[in-house]
């Protein structure tokens, strides 16, 4: 393999992500067209992409260790470069001498030359001579604290290792979190949704797990089965499948109801609204703050022949200016994305526990601005890509304080497993609350919190 292939489109994305915090979802494909690389180069270099974005944490340890010297005072084009090496020689297949040597080009061509090159060249042969297992060994002994050992070893950051422990242990489940840190580096599935009344699930389509429009393709590129149906099968994963059809199924529709999306960028679950609101003849609005987001939005929604208008404003804001209309209003609400680990694996390292408390301060306020633009008897679905406790029932538990008898939480459990075609594992919460919370490890989706709130 040729340094211009495979390996220097990985190294042009994670460049990307670390220098600039741009997303590997949205880039590599790009690239990968730009470079014009066949089938299995692309997989390589989504593989070798994805995987050293994955286990950076770990292999920021190894490279400290074999450098003798802390990362921060690597220089950052080298330092891609020896992440990718390193993933190269101990998470995959591919030959150490070629992994070595193309690791070293990179270095020599963006790192500053000959000596970056040596240094490369050094630290990758030092890396090589040990197995993979005897490495994660050593980074486990430095550890200062069986958490902090965990996520070394994991790839997560400790924080991150607690808050999940803390959401399983509210399910009575913390015996699964050894899975679960597993699953969040495992490549997830390709799940697709086949818009319901608009296009039927493939017949050689893999088997429906839980959302009836959801199935798997059997392999291969699914960009000509999405042109093909006019955009009316696309990719989406199925927890955001089962947190849109909560909303829409949650009570009979009535026709001519009023649905809002608050927070609809990029568009998946919006789509998915306007086929359901289309079938029961209901309208949807949609609204986004972000320009860029709102105009996938409105590409996500176009091979709907549902009009849905788009505005581009805080969701606070949207809501307050349409008191009491709505009868139903999704809030995918901004947070830390530690739910969608297997797919945006760079989220790990940007996200930091300061974070937290501004997120849900503003989860919070879109939840009650929303609950103020309902009808009563209207409906909120709070949908969160983490399973993050204060991001969960914290907010919960705050916006039923600030409502009291003015809201009624249903049970989305319930409403789910009528939802799902399969038998569905959703325990019950310790702090009483009614929302489900979905899984990778236990559900193969991303971990998805939904809540249901109707207003009396």
């Amino acid at each position: 393999m040729s340094v211009q292939g495979a390996r220097a489109v990985a190294y042009e994305v994670l460049r990307a992500v670390s220098g600039d915090e741009a997303y590997a979802n949205l880039l590599l494909p790009h690239a990968i067209v730009r470079a014009r690389l066949d089938a299995k180069d692309a997989g390589l270099a989504t593989e070798l992409t994805y995987g050293t974005l994955r286990r950076r944490g770990t292999y920021d340890a190894i490279i400290a260790a074999a450098a003798d010297r802390t990362v921060d005072r690597i220089d950052p084009n080298v330092l891609d470069a020896l992440r990718l090496g390193v993933h190269q020689l101990l998470s995959t297949r591919v030959a150490s001498h070629a992994a070595v040597n193309e690791s070293v080009e990179l270095a020599r061509r963006h790192g500053g030359g000959r000596g970056a090159a040596g240094f490369v060249n050094a630290v990758l042969r030092r890396v090589s001579r040990d197995t993979p297992g005897q490495w994660m060994q050593r980074i486990a002994a430095g550890a200062r604290s069986d958490d902090e050992r965990i996520g070394l070893i994991s790839a997560h950051p400790v924080w991150i290792v607690r808050a999940l422990r803390r959401a399983l242990n509210a399910e009575g489940r913390v015996d699964e979190l050894e899975a679960l840190l597993e699953a969040d580096n495992a490549a997830p599935r390709v799940a697709m949704v086949a818009l319901p009344g608009l296009a039927d699930v493939p017949d050689d389509a893999a088997g429906v797990r839980f959302a009836p429009t959801a199935f798997t393709t059997r392999g291969g590129d699914p960009e000509g089965l999405i042109r093909a149906s006019d955009g009316r099968i696309r990719v989406q994963d199925e927890g955001s499948q089962l947190a849109a059809l909560a909303l829409s199924r949650a009570l009979p529709v009535q026709p001519g109801e009023r649905w809002l999306d608050l927070c609809a960028g990029p568009g998946g679950k919006t789509a998915l609204l306007a086929a359901e609101a289309l079938a029961a003849r209901a309208t949807l609005d949609a609204n986004e703050i972000a320009p860029a987001r709102a105009g996938l939005v409105r590409q996500a929604v176009a091979s709907v022949p549902l009009p849905v208008e788009v505005s581009e404003e805080d969701g606070r804001d949207r809501a307050a200016r349409t008191p009491g209309e709505y009868d139903r209003i999704l809030v995918d609400a901004p947070c830390t994305g530690i739910g969608a680990l297997r797919r945006r694996p760079e989220a790990r390292w940007r996200k930091t526990p300061a974070d937290v408390p501004d997120l849900t301060a503003l989860q919070q306020e879109l939840v009650l601005a929303a609950f103020e633009a309902l009808k009563p008897g209207g409906v909120v679905a709070y949908v969160t890509c983490s399973p993050h406790l204060a991001e969960t029932s914290g907010v919960l538990a705050e916006v039923r304080r600030e409502l009291g008898d003015a809201v009624e939480e249903l049970d989305a459990r319930a409403v789910v497993r009528a939802v799902a075609q399969n038998e569905i594992d959703l325990p019950d919460q310790a702090d009483g609350s009614l929302r489900a919370q979905l899984w990778p490890h236990r559900h193969g989706t991303d971990a998805m919190s939904i809540a249901l709130l109707r207003k009396r």
